[in-house]
């Protein structure tokens, strides 16, 4: 039986295409690119590339609520601002396929319950290996938490570097996008947003 893609973007599930429909769609493109994937040095990319599609794209497999979904109520009344700051990761345009490389700020203030830390890097994973713009992906890391943990308000930045902009196009290296999602207390309280941006940058 086809394994079911989650996640389609269209609401409803699509049987994943099979391994070797994945390679002859590669072997396609390298034709189509200008190459031969009949000479040595190709030969077995097809098998490659699907091998690291699967492993790139493995956000569609996972969903957030399984990530967020253990918490912990004995927090000795602390209820002041958690904040994991710069944690790594790579995605890719959905617009052109090509990787997004950058690190994610997310910070959350408790009520009644938390997250173990290692949670919140895994969400940033899970949303990372999905195509992506980023603006979509800030938004969505901050609805999750606020979705499943219920705190008093998140907050998220995501710093990153666009390779369509690097590689194609206006071809600018160096260049980096900055986008922010606040929830709650953090969207109402300006305070709040100048200690999370304060807290980043320290």
């Amino acid at each position: 039986m086809d394994a079911i893609v989650k996640n389609f973007p269209a609401g409803q599930p699509q049987a994943r295409p099979s391994q070797q429909e994945a390679e002859e769609a590669v072997r396609t493109l390298l034709r189509w690119a200008g190459d031969d994937p009949t000479r040595e040095g190709l030969l077995d990319t097809p098998k490659r590339v699907a091998k690291s599609y699967r492993e790139l794209f493995a956000g569609y497999d996972q969903e957030p609520e399984d990530i967020l979904g253990r918490t912990f109520e004995e927090v000795g009344g602390f209820d002041d601002m958690v904040l994991v700051k710069d944690i790594p990761f790579f995605s890719h345009c959905e617009h052109h396929m090509v990787p997004i490389i950058g690190k994610a700020h997310v910070a959350y203030l408790p009520k009644g319950r938390v997250l173990g830390l290692s949670k919140i890097a895994r969400l940033v994973e899970v949303f990372g290996r999905r195509l992506q713009t980023q603006e979509t992906m800030t938004a969505q890391i901050a609805n999750s938490i606020q979705d499943v943990l219920q705190p008093r308000g998140v907050a998220v930045m995501i710093e990153a570097e666009h390779l369509c902009m690097a590689m194609r196009g206006i071809q600018k290296q160096g260049s980096t996008t900055l986008t922010t999602t606040f929830t709650a207390d953090f969207k109402d309280n300006a305070a709040e947003q100048a200690r999370f941006l304060t807290l980043i940058r320290r």
